[in-house]
């Protein structure tokens, strides 16, 4: 690989990890509550309750902030990769991105912790995206199992993650403002991480501190025009026929939203110093297959030394065997169009969170060999991609973006350089 070439994929990484560290939770909690420290009644309790793959590091900032003296009780619940232990706090890790029996015991544990709240005592909720899978906690009739097939079926059909949440939330006791319900009368205060582009606060992690996205019928139709409703478990079929619930409104919780995609994207245009760089999309949505030659007509305009930023999150529908992720196939995609993209450029897709789809790789790095080196490896990237199959092919090529957990998750980024880089 040409030196101009390595030196480019050097730099594509570098801002990957940018657009991560300008994600960190805990930094950006901090300075939140410097700024503006957790407020209390006297007297009252503090109940802190973290939810998602940024949880551990939210929980153990929060507890530094703590007014001295105060009575605290505090919950965190993340995805096994994320587990730490933290002092003053239990900690429960449960599965992700399908629900498991450990999800199941975390909400019933969040449950009960919120239910003890009165009048005088303050809620602190961090949320972080993952939260809607590790806190099931379904609504009476409606099984564990049921809901893993729920996740399963929206999956496989390509859903948004908004549409993803709005069915969620309407199978839950925690989503679309259930914390904040369960809590009252108690004040909740709540501080989000955003992996929703946009920044919607009722779809990030189901919006357990927001109002609800929709409603059971919304939901209904949603699963009716994808053709999956009678495919649906049948007690969730029964739910979602039910007339709408008839819950007493509760005090509106305070929240603030303290890291987003778009915070990220800034953060890589201000490091790709020498670069003429710009954000080209923070929305980038819809399914791989008709982004990727879209992202390809752009990538064709760009000249020697331009980096072209994108965040959002795209969708994949599964139709083959194989394994893989969004980020994966559309970096795959993106080397299939390399004749189109000439010679000296880099493209890297890859999840914030270091983890793409139900495997190791936060995503894929390729340039203008890789489907060369995907075919050295005895590996065909057509057949792997109509396979679903993306890892593979990219694996073969040494083209896989490894990072490991990262403990933070504000959706995806795209990033495609041009060379030859400044100097």
């Amino acid at each position: 690989m040409s030196e101009m070439r390595e030196t480019l994929r050097a730099a594509a990484r570098q801002l990957f990890e940018v657009a991560i560290g300008a994600a960190d939770p805990a930094a950006a909690l901090k300075r939140q509550l410097e700024a503006h420290p957790i407020d209390m009644d006297p007297g009252g309790k503090l109940f802190v309750i973290a939810v998602g793959k940024a949880a551990c590091p939210m929980m153990r900032e929060a507890l530094r902030h703590v007014p001295q003296g105060a009575q605290c009780r505090a919950l965190a619940v993340t995805n096994y990769e994320n587990e730490a232990a933290i002092a003053g706090c239990t900690v429960i890790t449960a599965g992700h991105p399908v629900p498991d029996e450990n999800g199941l015991k975390a909400g019933a544990g969040v449950i009960a912790l919120l239910e003890e709240a009165q009048a005088e005592d303050t809620v602190i909720a961090l949320i972080s995206g993952g939260g809607s899978a590790l806190l099931p906690a379904p609504v009476a009739g409606v099984s564990l199992a049921d809901k893993a097939r729920v996740s399963e079926l929206l999956l496989a059909a390509g859903v948004d993650i908004n549409q993803m949440n709005m069915v969620r939330q309407q199978l839950s006791r925690l989503k679309g403002g259930g914390m904040t319900a369960l809590a009252a009368p108690a004040r909740v205060e709540a501080f989000i991480l955003s992996d929703v582009i946009g920044d919607d606060l009722r779809a990030i992690a189901s919006g357990p501190t927001a109002s609800p996205i929709g409603t059971r019928e919304t939901a209904r139709k949603l699963l009716e025009d994808l053709g999956i409703f009678e495919k649906m478990p049948s007690s969730v079929q029964e739910v979602l026929s039910q007339s709408e619930r008839d819950t007493p409104p509760a005090t509106p919780a305070k929240n603030h939203l303290i890291c987003s995609n778009r915070r990220s994207l800034e953060a890589m245009l201000d490091a790709a110093q020498g670069w003429r760089a710009r954000i080209v999309a923070d929305d980038l949505t819809g399914n791989v297959a008709e982004v990727a030659p879209e992202l390809a007509d752009i990538a064709k305009t760009a000249q020697p030394g331009e980096a072209l930023l994108f965040g959002g999150e795209t969708t994949v529908t599964l139709t083959g065997t194989g394994l893989g992720g969004r980020n994966q196939d559309l970096a795959l995609r993106m080397a299939l169009a390399a004749d189109a993209l000439g010679e000296d450029w880099v493209f890297l897709s890859g999840g914030t969170d270091g983890r793409d789809g139900p495997t190791e790789a936060a995503g894929g790095l390729v340039d203008g060999t890789t489907l060369a080196r995907i075919a050295q490896a005895g590996e065909d990237a057509a057949a792997c991609l109509a396979n679903n199959d993306s890892n593979r092919a990219l694996n073969a090529a040494g083209d896989l973006v490894i990072t490991g957990g990262t403990g933070t998750n504000v959706a995806d980024v795209q990033i495609f350089l041009r060379g030859p880089a400044p100097q």
